[in-house]
């Protein structure tokens, strides 16, 4: 009996013993899994600066002065950081709600979602807390296919999490989570993705979108709203039934929110696509150079891709917007018209004009030569009679259209030709009193079109040079609006002026007879005046004074630059005209008021240089000449109505007309030899703005000036601007007068002109008869 029970008793203590004794090798064995991780056997481990400070690629931001991000600047990681407070908090309730409902209990490893995991082996749902999920997306990278490899990563984001818990706070996990992950389509944080897929900042998502992007979280690859719509939903539902679980929402929101479809505006942040493409472009190599000459106090440079620049630019977000529209508008209709004239039939060197066949080939060719097709097969060590035989082999492409892109079969050079035909276009506006540039419209379409003609762009200029010799006149010799010139044929003699031949320059048109007032000889852009007053001033004192007003383009110094014959860029012309407008007083342009690092520690704040021009008299005196071009001469559609019924130019190709403006504006158009540009450069008291039009080669062009003079090309895109510009008030663009000096020694009340624009009566100035006149 004796032996029976004792023979019972010893396999149940050996039981005992053996549970104890895989209690102890568990226990040891988790200690030295754990232990093993915190030691770094199994692989390195953050120390405690990675810790403090995780290493994240942010993106370089591009704000707006309205405080909107224009854009980004980045590689792989399109990632911007956004604090606790900047997170809506239906997307911290549904986080919490579905991937970590214990967040706030747990010091970083949820026990009781552990055991449940291992007890049920996940079928119950994983055990991952979010600070987990932060250790392994900043450290530990992607989980392993190896199962014993994947189990010593868990180890790690389990040491890790419980070390994140210890250095942040639970916001900050939050923060730091949602900043962190990658939802796809170049969306890395939140911030990005709210952009992204609803073209929203975090701030304004609505619940739903919270919800969805939420839902992602768990597989954003899976969980695709831009391919999978219906799954995303179905993973969205989850997220509310969850809110529902923890009494967030109630079961009647969950059922009303669960039917919303999924409404995806899909805004991807492209360098090539959005608001502002060419000022970007532009302010990248801006700051390509900054970087180069502003290394870190520890000599190394700053990363443009990864270090979270932000860039405070002065452009206006709400004003590019305007700007950008006015220019495709016009442009989509007078591109209509240029088609309509255009034809094979119409013109069979269509696009071009004044070429013959043979002529045309070479300029396509060199063209050819500049694509970066050509540069990436000559990298390619092709040779150069393959590449050109290339461009002559038909392949599938996407061209552009104003009715959007499509796709065709043409051959390289057949599409150089084609982009060809496309008339570009240039917008600028800036603040005199301050530099700020707040419009860049360097193009329509920068994808397709990827030269800026705001400041690469280099075009005759016409008769919107005729100021700066107006003004030298007025500061040297105190001619006034009022004084009068004989409108004659008139030459420059040989040898004067720099001039090796006679200059004898006509008038458009070819009429002469009258005499006229500085006033109206400036607004009907008058040649044979302008001709009378170089002759007058000579042209270095015009270039000193074009010189000093920001223009550094090549300036021959002979009397024909009166006429405009240099080329200059829209953004030097922009800086000169709001001289005129500033009083006199030059002020350079600027773009960017300071550069911040990621901490907000100012890098880079910008000194206004500033230079004295003219004297207060004689710039006001100019814009005075200046208004009279918009009030009766070339200008002067801005002001009248009645011709969109009677002409079929203002009925079908000046976009917007009539305008009917009322305030002071002063302004000039130009137009250079065969209609290859047309410009406007139009002020108000705080705004210069400027427009340019043209092909791009000078030999595509309108035939006739009805349609290629800048009043027809670039004068509706100004006004178009400047109404939608009114629109808001907010803006406070001004409708006052130009502000005068307070002593005016030079009249500018002019005596009456007769419907031809010639004086009724004129008193010529005692200084002007001493002169020959």
């Amino acid at each position: 009996m004796g032996k029976t029970k004792k023979t019972k008793k010893q396999p149940f203590k050996k039981y005992i013993q053996w549970m104890w004794r895989l209690f102890f090798i568990g226990l040891v064995g988790f200690g030295l899994l754990f232990g093993g991780a915190a030691l770094e056997w199994y692989g390195p481990m953050p120390d405690l600066q990675q810790l403090e400070n995780p290493r994240t690629n942010l993106a370089t931001q591009i704000i707006s002065s309205d405080g909107i991000i224009l854009g980004k600047y980045y590689l792989d990681d399109n990632r911007t950081p956004i604090t606790y407070e900047e997170l809506p908090q239906n997307m911290v309730k549904a986080l919490i709600a579905t991937e970590d409902e214990r967040f706030y209990e747990h010091a970083g490893i949820d026990w009781k979602g552990t055991l449940r995991a291992f007890a049920y082996l996940g079928k119950r749902g994983g055990a991952s807390t979010i600070s987990q999920q932060l250790a392994r997306q900043i450290f530990v990278g992607v989980r392993s296919r190896n199962k014993v490899k994947a189990v010593l990563q868990k180890a790690q984001e389990w040491v890790i999490a419980v070390q994140l818990e210890q250095r942040y706070t639970k916001n900050e996990i939050l923060s730091l989570y949602l900043n962190k992950y990658d939802f796809g389509y170049q969306a890395d944080g939140v911030r990005s993705a709210a952009k992204i897929f609803f073209n929203k900042t975090p701030q304004t998502l609505s619940l739903e979108e919270s919800a969805t992007l939420v839902g992602m979280l768990k597989n954003s690859s899976l969980y695709n709203p831009i391919r999978r719509k219906e799954l995303v939903k179905e993973r969205r539902n989850i997220v509310f039934q969850q809110m529902v679980r923890n009494e967030l929402i109630t079961e009647e929101e969950k059922d009303s929110l669960s039917q919303l479809p999924i409404t995806i505006t899909y805004t991807p942040e492209s360098h090539r696509e959005g608001l502002a493409t060419y000022f970007r472009a532009y302010l990248k190599e801006f700051m390509d150079d900054w970087i180069a000459n502003n290394p870190k106090p520890d000599g190394t440079k700053h990363s443009l891709y990864r270090d979270g620049l932000r860039i405070f630019t002065t452009i206006d977000s709400r004003m590019q917007a305007k700007g950008e529209a006015a220019v495709e508008a016009h442009m989509k209709n007078l591109q209509k018209e240029f088609f309509k004239q255009n034809t094979r039939r119409a013109n069979p060197t269509a696009p071009f004009l004044d070429l013959r066949e043979g002529e045309i080939d070479t300029l396509l060719e060199r063209t050819a030569y500049r694509t970066e097709r050509w540069r990436k097969m000559r990298l390619a060590g092709i040779g150069k009679e393959d590449i050109l035989a290339s461009f002559y082999e038909k392949v599938p492409m996407r061209v552009f259209s104003w009715k959007g892109e499509r796709d065709t079969i043409m051959t390289p050079m057949d599409s150089i030709r084609y982009y060809k035909h496309f008339l570009r276009a240039s917008l600028m506006s800036m603040e005199p009193q301050s530099g700020h540039i707040k419009t860049w419209v360097g193009g329509f379409n920068y994808k397709h079109f990827q030269y800026d003609q705001v400041k690469q762009g280099r075009r005759q200029i016409g008769s919107t040079f005729k100021p700066f010799l107006y003004a030298t006149a007025i500061d040297q010799l105190k001619l006034s609006p009022c004084d009068s010139l004989p409108d004659a044929l008139f030459c420059i003699e040989p040898m004067k002026h720099g001039n090796i031949d006679a200059w004898c320059p006509k008038n458009s048109g070819d009429k002469y007879g009258r005499t006229r007032t500085l006033k109206n000889a400036l607004a009907n852009s008058v040649n044979t005046v302008s001709a009378r007053i170089m002759d007058l001033v000579g042209p270095r004192p015009v270039i000193n004074l074009a010189r000093k007003m920001g223009i550094t383009s090549n300036l021959p110094a002979v009397p024909s630059i009166a006429l405009g014959t240099p080329d200059i860029s829209l953004f030097e012309m922009v800086g000169a005209y709001s001289t005129f407008a500033n009083q006199g007083i030059y002020v350079k342009p600027v773009v960017i008021t300071r550069i911040e690092d990621k901490n907000g520690r100012a890098l880079y704040e910008v000194v206004p240089e500033t230079q004295d021009v003219l004297s207060h008299e004689a710039a006001y005196v100019t814009v005075n000449l200046l208004q009279g071009v918009t009030k009766a001469g070339s200008g002067a559609r801005l002001r009248h109505a009645g011709l969109e019924k009677t002409s079929y130019v203002y009925q079908n190709v000046i976009t917007g007309y009539p305008y009917i403006f009322e305030n002071p504006i002063a302004g000039k158009t130009g137009t250079t030899q065969n209609q290859s540009d047309g410009w406007f450069m139009g002020m108000v008291p705080n705004l210069a703005t400027g427009v340019w039009v043209g092909g791009e080669d000078r030999s595509v062009h309108f035939k006739d000036i009805a349609f290629g003079q800048g009043a027809t090309m670039a004068l509706p895109i100004w006004a178009g601007y400047m109404k939608e510009l009114y629109q808001d008030s907010d803006l406070r663009i001004s409708t006052e007068n130009f502000l005068g000096p307070e002593n005016l020694s030079i009249p500018i009340e002019c005596e009456e002109l007769d419907e031809d624009g010639a004086v009724v009566k004129t008193k010529p100035k005692a200084d002007l008869d001493a002169l020959g006149f």
